[in-house]
Formats: C-alpha cells, sequence, structure tokens
C-alpha cells in the first residue's frame, strides 16, 4: 500500500495594507485566528495558523502589512513581515485584484526583485473584479518575473482557496508534523482575546480612533460553573480618546465588550464574561515591553 509521506512547512503571506491576508488565513484555517477590519494594519504580530491538506501541515505566518512606515511601531510591524517571508519555506504575495497594483505593491515587488526571491501570486477578491481587468493585471504581474505561480480567489467566498491549498500541499518539505492535528494556531488564548476585543474596538471607531488604542488581557479567571471571566484594559493616549471609547453614558464601550464576548464564546465554545476598562498611557506605542509582548523588535 502506498502511503504519502508527511510533509510540513512553512508559509508567510505577505502584501499591502489592507488586501486580505487575515481573510485568507482565517478562511485557510477554518476559525478566527488573525483579526480583521476595514482599518489597515490591523495585524500587529505575525500570527501562525496551522492547516492540514493532504498529509501536509502547512504553518501559515499572517505578517502585518507592509508599507512605508512612520513611526516605531510601524516600522517594528514591516520588519516583522520581511522576518516572516525570509523565514518561511514558501512565500505568498496577496494583491486585491479590485484595487489593482498600488504603490505599497510595486514596492514590495521591487523588494522581492532585489533580493532576487521568487514567490507565489495571490490575487484575492477575484469576485468583484471583471475577466478582462483580471487578465490584464495576470499579463502585468507576470512581466516583474518573480511569481512563480499564480492562484485567483476570493478569501471572501473560498473560490480557489483549495486549488491553492493542493499546490501548497505538495511544495513544502517532507518531514513530521511540527504542532497536533487539531491545534489550529500558536496564539495563547489571552491574547487572542485581547485582538478580538481590538478588532470590536476598530470596527466600531476606525474612523474616529486611529492607532491611539491597544487592549491587554489583565486577568483570566476560570469559573466553577465553566465559564471564563476576563479583564481587559483598552490603553489609548489621550483623555479625549477615552470619552470617545466609552461613548455617551458608557454605550459605546457596552457595544464593545457585547461583541467581543459573542465572539469569544464561538471561539472558547463556553460562557465568556468580557469586562473592559479604558487607561490613558501616554505613548504606549514606545513601551518596549509591549513591543516584546507582541513578537516585535523595538529597535527595529
Amino acid at each position: 500500500m502506498n502511503v504519502k509521506a508527511q510533509r510540513c512547512g512553512f508559509i508567510a503571506i505577505v502584501g499591502a495594507p489592507n488586501v486580505g491576508k487575515s481573510t485568507l488565513l482565517n478562511r485557510i484555517v477554518g476559525s478566527k485566528v488573525s483579526i480583521v477590519s476595514p482599518k489597515v494594519q490591523t495585524t500587529r504580530t505575525r500570527v501562525l495558523g496551522i492547516a492540514q491538506h493532504d498529509r501536509a501541515q502547512l504553518i501559515f505566518i499572517d505578517t502585518p502589512g507592509i508599507f512605508t512606515p512612520r513611526r516605531r511601531l510601524d516600522r517594528a510591524m514591516v520588519a516583522a513581515a520581511w522576518t516572516g517571508a525570509e523565514d518561511a519555506d514558501t512565500t505568498l504575495m496577496v494583491i486585491d485584484a479590485k484595487r489593482g497594483i498600488d504603490r505599497d505593491s510595486e514596492r514590495i515587488i521591487a523588494r522581492f526583485k532585489a533580493d532576487g526571491r521568487r514567490v507565489v501570486l495571490v490575487l484575492n477578491k477575484i469576485d468583484l473584479v471583471k475577466k478582462a481587468d483580471l487578465l490584464a493585471q495576470i499579463s502585468r504581474l507576470d512581466e516583474e518575473g518573480i511569481f512563480s505561480e499564480t492562484f485567483l480567489v476570493s478569501a471572501e467566498t473560498g473560490d480557489g482557496v483549495g486549488d491553492l491549498l493542493d499546490a501548497l500541499a505538495a511544495r513544502v518539505p517532507e518531514g513530521p508534523w511540527h504542532y497536533p492535528e487539531d491545534q489550529l494556531s500558536d496564539m495563547n488564548d489571552r491574547l487572542l482575546a485581547a485582538e478580538i476585543t481590538r478588532e470590536k474596538l476598530y470596527l466600531q471607531l476606525h474612523q474616529e480612533l486611529p492607532y491611539a488604542a491597544t487592549v491587554e488581557t489583565e486577568e483570566w479567571e476560570e469559573r466553577p460553573d465553566g465559564s471564563v471571566a476576563i479583564r481587559q484594559v483598552i490603553f489609548v493616549e489621550r483623555d479625549s480618546q477615552k470619552g470617545i471609547i466609552l461613548g455617551k453614558g458608557g454605550a459605546r464601550i457596552k457595544q464593545i465588550g457585547a461583541a467581543s464576548r459573542l465572539e469569544l464564546e464561538e471561539i472558547l465554545e463556553r460562557r465568556v464574561h468580557v469586562f473592559l476598562f479604558v487607561k490613558v498611557r501616554e505613548k504606549w506605542g514606545d513601551d518596549p515591553d509591549r513591543y516584546r509582548d507582541w513578537g516585535l523588535d523595538y529597535d527595529a
């Protein structure tokens, strides 16, 4: 009986901000492991998502979007994205087919060219683009000479993702799996809970609150009835931002907490109690401890 050998490999997902990298990762893994919002730069750390496909364990690194950095946090996120690409067996470059080849994507392509790297092209959101426009983009990108293969997908609907997984499963090297079969991510529950709340914060306030907020899980209490009580702090840089998050009579923070609780109950498959507090901490984005928690290089 001819049984296929186990295969295992690391795959980095890179691209400009907001091209659908996190949506693609969540689609592949089949569960929420990376937060998604219309706001660019939602992903701050390299998130490992793990999928099994055709005797292969595919370990995905969802990197922060690559763009021109302006602050310390920007530089650290971009550095993390490039490190993720360098460490992987295979790199996927995701381009939003609806948006087309923007300036950030052009810079990423130029960097791969300069490094002499070959990567896999994933054109996402194909369901939103006319076929003629899609063919024109493929032709234009083929001329760059860095793409070994091209896949057309819709991370939102799942169209084309199966073909991508087939190819990746055949690409990764033979070897034992690094993680148990039922593990979907290396992110611990406390960090995942903080990320889910941060996503809800961005979905509610992404126009009013730029990068001035972060979320930390301060307490995780296992209760006798099997539920969990999660106490989280939302840090902002100014008093005026605190008022935006709280909302009139505390209505907005209640909405954020309720949305976070519902999603966490679905992910953790048990009852969850979320308690949110807002604190002002000037220049939290320059705190080395926070970068260490995120797995980012403070001095990047």
